[in-house]
């Protein structure tokens, strides 16, 4: 099996910014806790404002797939639904 890389890219609605970072701070821990997961990092884009970037790597897609009918996950995308103007999720493997 081949590790996958999600890179997740959210843009906060104007004047929500520091609400949606609070909630995205809240599944960092927990996510770093299942099964397959490598690393879970959340970034701040330093030139656009609002904008914040999940690096994550897991051992496998099926990792993947459970880590998104997690409790906590799901919790997340709910909290966070009015406060994301954009997201753009890329599910990356290694070119070998």
């Amino acid at each position: 099996m081949s590790e996958i890389i999600i890179n997740a890219i959210l843009k906060a609605k104007p004047g929500k910014e520091e609400e949606l970072r609070s909630e995205l701070v809240k599944v960092i821990e927990p996510s770093r806790g299942e099964k397959g997961c490598i690393q879970y990092t959340l970034h701040q884009d330093t030139e656009k404002a609002g904008t914040f970037v999940f690096y994550e790597k897991w051992e496998s897609k099926e990792d993947v797939e459970a880590h998104i009918e997690t409790p906590h996950y799901q919790q997340y995308r709910q909290q966070t639904e009015a406060l994301i103007e954009s997201r753009v999720v890329h599910r990356l493997q290694e070119v070998r």
